[in-house]
């Protein structure tokens, strides 16, 4: 039986995640989130005071990512540890924004990646998944939303976690990482050219989820 590969990929704050998992749920893949592993990556490296790119690469392999089932949800581990509640900061996904720009950083998880979807079925999720990491991937999502729309959907999130941010700096930071991922010169953020994109930007979580299945279904009967 083929293992189907989903590509999705796009900008900071569009649900990508979300759309993945359920995705992966409704389509009996197994879901990977690649932005976690670059924020296992970051808080790493904020834990061990390393800012320096000599210092990170040369960690590299002192760090083990792996992926565990709590429940119903998949958390990341860093060797050993659950830190899925510590990678979803601020902080933190600004460290792994920095740290993706670093050419062995994104081989190191790009071999990983590559590594999980020969051997199953998935869906993944992050900036260079059609482009990069797989560009033959049966079926590709490109997802994007206006950005005053993402930060007021991250600033929601992060009051729902019990944090006080300000959206003017949230805003801020949606709109330095898009250029940041945008402007890399390792494997930056773009538009594979197969890729269908899907605006989300005025629609509702349901609404956006009907659309990505319907996608995902219209490509099974074609294939």
């Amino acid at each position: 039986m083929k293992k189907t590969i989903v590509a999705i990929d796009g900008y900071s704050s569009c649900g990508k995640s979300t759309i993945a998992k359920s995705l992966a749920k409704y389509a009996h893949l197994t879901y990977v989130d690649t932005g976690a592993m670059y924020r296992a990556i970051g808080l790493y490296t904020i834990l061990h005071g390393l800012t320096q790119s000599a210092d990170i690469i040369a960690a590299l392999n002192d760090i083990r990512i792996n992926f565990i089932q709590v429940g119903d949800a998949q958390h990341v581990t860093l060797n050993g540890e659950d830190v899925e509640s510590r990678i979803r900061t601020l902080e933190v996904g600004n460290r792994a924004s920095e740290i993706s720009q670093i050419k062995e950083v994104r081989a190191f998880l790009v071999a990983q990646q590559q590594q999980m979807g020969q051997t199953q079925g998935v869906v993944m999720d992050g900036r260079d998944i059609g482009t990069v990491v797989f560009p033959k991937a049966d079926l590709k999502l490109f997802l994007t939303a206006r950005p005053e729309v993402r930060a007021q959907r991250r600033f929601d999130e992060l009051v729902g976690k019990g944090e006080h941010p300000q959206y003017e700096d949230v805003l801020a930071d949606v709109n330095d990482r898009d250029y940041r991922d945008t402007h890399r010169a390792e494997s930056p953020l773009r538009q594979a050219e197969d890729a269908i994109v899907v605006d989300n930007s005025e629609m509702t979580p349901d609404e956006q989820m009907q659309v990505i299945i319907d996608l995902y279904d219209k490509h099974c009967a074609n294939s």
